[in-house]
């Protein structure tokens, strides 16, 4: 650090560090101009400090609210002793992690990998090997039905089945071999099968495109129809997963089981990548040494954080308390009444306010939540997301509620 500002003073403002990212930095982002310097619970302060109420929590990673101690702990004690190993040798914490996660989630079998991209690239892999090996689908001609608005990553095959604009131009071609149908269909689903598809790629609830949340049932349709049409039903719970939506996975308000269920961010709480595909064992058991792999997947230092963020959200309550704040909140938006609000919805602590087309878009809104202490995030111009850490309280809840009404006047 010293060696780069000798010329000139090390940035310590706002301004100075927004000035620094622009003239270093990629421009693949347009984030609000805060710039955060520390964490702990629900809530972060900024290099100036001023402290927020963070309502987006890293889009879900830390659930478990900013630096547990207890993870932070893990994460120390297991760094100290035994960070990575690569897969070429064995870690006394994988099996260990294996056995905790399959234990939580109702689970065979784990591949583990790093980012959420990862999983998702991952289950398309399997699923694919998995219709070329079990069902019998000829070489080169596997179908995978994805949904309308997804969000599943940003790698080079999952853009190329997006349908947003944005996310696509520019860079093609795309890998061949999905086709998309309008999400919360089921019926659509049904009707684009053929001899040849292997699977879906679903999310419970669509985060990134405002959390949309599919009619009453359509899950537990695609279960059925996956079943007896012989289709690998794969869940990218990376957002919904680990009690954001008031249950330790979002298909449980269904009562289904994916044949895969990808997950991620709050693996970790926020403290190091991690993600996973969860997977029964008919899927699982066709890929084979040397066909799949990640030299930091299953590492030893990301299981330990893993094994804790876990634990922490079963024994400190944090799912349930999801639940009744997801409620709380919900409730405290609607009541606030305002004309410039179309909507209100969510399912746990995962909530949208969309705005009225004429409210002049949420990002307007969301700064002027900034100012009063909250932070959120807008998503396709009119939404407002809010996924506070389960830690919430109900007083903090209230608080939060009050800034959403001053602002929404």
């Amino acid at each position: 650090m010293d060696a780069i500002f000798e010329n000139q003073p090390a940035p310590r403002t706002t301004a100075d560090y927004i000035a620094l990212e622009a003239l270093y930095g990629a421009t693949n982002y347009k984030p609000l101009d805060v710039v955060l310097t520390r964490g702990q619970g629900v809530f972060v302060w900024d290099v100036e400090g001023r402290k927020y109420l963070d309502c987006l929590s890293a889009y879900s990673a830390v659930n478990q609210g900013h630096c547990h101690p207890r993870i932070l702990a893990a994460l120390t004690e297991q760094a100290q002793r035994l960070t990575l190993t690569s897969r070429a040798f064995r870690n006394d914490q994988l099996a260990l992690f294996y056995a905790e996660i399959c234990a939580a989630t109702n689970t065979h079998k784990v591949l583990p990998m790093n980012s959420g991209a990862e999983a998702v690239e991952s289950a398309l892999k399997l699923a694919r090997k998995w219709g070329y090996e079990v069902k019998g689908v000829p070489e080169g001609q596997a179908e995978i039905i994805v949904c309308s608005e997804n969000f599943h990553g940003r790698t080079l095959t999952i853009v190329g089945f997006s349908t947003d604009p944005v996310s696509q131009r520019n860079f093609g071609p795309f890998t061949p071999g999905f086709r998309v149908v309008p999400y919360g269909d089921a019926d659509a689903f049904e009707a684009a099968i053929t001899p040849n598809t292997v699977a879906i790629l679903v999310e419970p609830i669509q985060g990134e495109a405002g959390v949309i949340i599919p009619p009453d049932g359509y899950l537990r349709r695609v279960r059925e129809i996956c079943s007896r049409e012989r289709v690998v039903m794969v869940l990218d719970e990376i957002q919904t997963g680990f009690g954001r939506t008031g249950k330790m996975l979002a298909e449980e308000h269904e009562g289904v089981e994916a044949d895969m269920t990808l997950v991620g961010k709050a693996l970790s709480g926020g403290f190091y990548p991690v993600s996973a595909v969860l997977s029964n064992i008919e899927v699982m058991e066709v890929l084979k040494p040397g066909e799949h792999g990640s030299t930091f997947g299953g590492n030893p230092l990301a299981c330990a954080v893993a094994r804790m963020a876990l634990r922490v959200l079963r024994e400190e309550g944090m799912i349930e308390n999801a639940a009744v704040m997801g409620a709380r909140l919900q409730a405290g938006l609607a009541a606030i009444g305002s004309p410039l609000v179309r909507d209100v919805r969510g399912r746990g602590l995962m909530t949208a306010v969309e705005l009225h087309p004429d409210a002049g878009g949420a990002r307007g809104y969301v700064k002027r939540l900034q100012e009063l202490g909250v932070l959120c995030k807008e998503t396709h111009d009119h939404t407002i997301r809010i996924a506070p850490p389960l830690v919430i309280t109900g007083e903090e809840v209230d608080w939060a509620v009050e800034r959403f009404a001053a602002s929404l006047r």
